[in-house]
């Protein structure tokens, strides 16, 4: 009897050993198997850093990463075709508002390298600025894939007022999708901003500054 209890407790001391061993060689197959699945995504991250700086040195061998201010229409094309983001601000130097928006670009053009910021003129692009239907300044314009997606016309969009932040002119440029953007593009930075309208003693609308296509004059907007 002794021996029979004793040939049992062996075999299941030795099936335990079995189970215990096939449990080691599977978690061993476990570990090599999430080893290995970490080495190719280290791989794959690695590729896609190396992509993404390749991609911002020739983003920044373009012109990217600074604001800088194109001297002709020529150029604005030129450009364009180079660049598949471009945010382009029409200006005039004696237009106030035209340096809030320049405060701003400049900050948001290092920000965001995939796209190329400048500014031009008004009185250098006649023919851009009756093409394209410009007849208030500020007015940015903002340009994928050589096409016109959208423009940023005077300050109504961004509060309606000169002290708007720079998230905010962020926030609308990326509606256009020009730039990447993480927030939410249905409701913007400065929604408490936008839901006043700045109103004067008369009880009209802020004015906007115009630039007339046909003279260079700027003037306020007539009621």
């Amino acid at each position: 009897m002794a021996n029979v209890e004793g040939i049992v407790q062996q075999q299941i001391i030795s099936a335990a050993k079995l189970v215990e061993e096939q449990l080691d060689a599977e978690l061993d197959q476990l570990e090599r198997i999430d080893s290995s699945e970490l080495e190719n995504l280290r791989r794959k991250r690695l590729e896609e850093m190396k992509s993404k700086a390749s991609k911002r040195q020739e983003w920044v061998s373009k012109g990217h990463g600074e604001y800088s201010e194109i001297s002709s229409e020529k150029e604005f094309f030129e450009v364009c075709k180079q660049s598949e983001n471009v945010v382009c601000h029409f200006h005039r130097d004696s237009t106030f508002r035209c340096k809030i928006v320049d405060k701003h670009l400049s900050l948001l053009a290092q920000k965001h390298v995939e796209a190329r910021f400048i500014k031009l003129s008004v009185d250098k692009a006649p023919f851009l600025i009756q093409r394209l239907k410009i007849k208030v300044l500020p007015t940015v314009s903002l340009v994928k894939d050589a096409k016109t997606k959208d423009f940023v016309v005077g300050f109504d969009d961004l509060g309606g007022h000169d002290e708007f932040t720079t998230e905010m002119m962020e926030w609308r440029i990326a509606r256009a999708g020009v730039i990447d953007y993480n927030g939410d593009l249905l409701n913007p930075p400065d929604s408490i901003a936008i839901a006043k309208k700045k109103i004067n003693v008369l009880g009209h609308s802020k004015k906007n500054i115009r630039c007339g296509a046909d003279n260079a004059d700027d003037s306020d907007d007539s009621d």
